[in-house]
């Protein structure tokens, strides 16, 4: 009976040495689980929606031609210099010069033809009172033959002679005061006709019609243009580059939080170290769509006094939709991380398995887009098991989350992660050696 008791009492030793050194085996082999924590910090928060865009001038003029001709010459800009790309120009002031020899050789032929109906206006007045000369001298023969009558000291041919030379100098008379008409007409006809023709000759000096710099030069000397074509366009003129604006692509999802007004922040490649400010100026109503997605053009405005943005560059702009100062901050991550059942602390409660079985994320997730939600909850750790803290969640911009509540505090340490310690595997030969296992000693015999 003895016997029986002794073999059983190794049987179970035996079984104890087996299970520790398959605990130590699992242990050593996986690694030992260590958290990564950061601590609640206090500061400052913005939310924003992200866009791109380029920089545009605040007014760009198509400065062309309302003549055909060959280009003869360019202006010159403020610094008395041809007019070219990035020329400053004057309002008034010539940029291109066009062949005006027919408009010249038109301008005097009017000018010809309208002397011409001048002086045929200054006859039609002179036969008038010629007329009128006739038609009263008409008009006394036959008041004389009135008087008299026909058949008493007068022939009736005469008499009747008398009246029908009445009746044609009234006739006559109508007809010249119609052809004063007639050249008045001319006249005006012909200044219209000169005005008009000196119109299109002054056109051959193409001015700018604004104060600025010349972004493009579409032409170039010896060229013919013709104006009843695209290809008459010779300048693009910015009208002020000190003031410009950046026009942003905007998802349909986000245009809700854009307004009038809204501060932006925005980069350029070409000075990817400085922020530029500016405003939202409107949104336009004019949305594209491309492969399904919809965009709306934000029209962002910006105070450009030191000429440093050029037009066209690609910008980066943040539309700030939320601020927060001297708040408790936490990463995203600590939001998003939950324990395994494993790693609760006893003492955590019922409400700590029902945060730890919701999905990763879910219970502390944030919109991207920056909308608070209400609530979440953070893992603060105790030894190699955690605790919850149930916050309220508040503004985010994507990597850190505005939160509040009793339990947290600055410099709480809460959990962002867990890392796996070195496998014993890995370390050096003897470090991580079984304690039932014999051992080596690691040195070389002297010799």
């Amino acid at each position: 009976m003895r016997r029986v008791f002794v073999i059983g009492a190794l049987v179970l030793a035996g079984l104890a040495v087996i299970g520790a050194g398959a605990l130590w085996f699992s242990h050593h082999r996986e690694g030992a689980v260590v958290f990564r924590t950061v601590a609640v910090k206090r500061g400052d928060l913005s939310a924003a929606i992200s866009g791109t865009g380029t920089v545009e001038p605040e007014q760009v003029v198509d400065v062309g031609s309302q003549v055909t001709g060959i280009i003869t010459s360019f202006g010159r800009d403020v610094r008395n210099n041809s007019v070219d790309y990035g020329s400053v120009v004057k309002a008034g002031g010539v940029v291109a010069l066009i062949d005006d020899t027919l408009y010249v050789a038109a301008v005097n032929i009017d000018k010809a033809q309208l002397q011409q109906a001048r002086a045929n206006l200054v006859n039609a007045k002179a036969n008038v009172l010629q007329i009128k000369a006739k038609l009263w001298e008409a008009g006394a023969d036959w008041n004389r033959a009135q008087k008299l009558g026909p058949g008493q000291g007068l022939a009736p041919t005469t008499y009747d002679q008398y009246k029908a030379n009445y009746e044609a100098a009234k006739a006559n008379l109508e007809m010249a005061v119609a052809s004063v008409d007639v050249a008045v007409a001319n006249v005006a006809q012909s200044e219209a006709t000169l005005k008009k023709d000196q119109e299109t000759l002054a056109y051959c000096t193409v001015k700018s019609p604004v104060d600025g710099v010349v972004v493009d030069r579409r032409v170039n000397i010896g060229q013919t243009i013709v104006s009843s074509t695209a290809a008459s366009s010779l300048f693009l003129i910015a009208k002020d580059l000190h003031r410009i604006q950046v026009w942003a692509s905007v998802n349909e999802a986000d245009i809700g939080k854009i307004h009038e007004g809204q501060p932006v922040n925005f980069t350029v490649d070409a000075f990817g170290d400085q922020v530029f400010e500016g405003l939202v100026n409107k949104i336009r109503l004019n949305a594209t769509m491309s492969q399904n997605v919809v965009t709306y053009t934000v029209e962002v405005n910006h105070d450009n006094s030191d000429g440093k943005l050029l037009p066209y560059l690609t910008t980066n702009l943040q539309f700030e939709t939320g601020h927060r100062q001297n708040v408790l901050l936490v990463p995203n991550a600590a939001l998003r991380w939950s324990p395994r059942p494993a790693q609760l602390a006893n003492e955590s409660g019922p409400d700590s398995h029902t945060a730890a079985e919701r999905p990763a994320g879910r219970h502390g997730a944030v919109e991207e887009s920056g909308a608070p939600q209400l609530h979440g909850t953070v893992w603060v750790p105790e030894g190699a098991f955690v605790r919850p803290v149930h916050v309220q969640v508040g503004l985010t911009d994507g990597m850190f989350t505005e939160v509040s509540g009793k339990a947290v505090t600055e410099g709480l340490q809460v959990v962002t992660g867990e890392t796996r310690r070195q496998p014993a595997g890995s370390q050096a030969q003897g470090e991580g050696a079984s304690p039932f296992m014999p051992q080596t000693n690691m040195f070389h015999r002297p010799h």
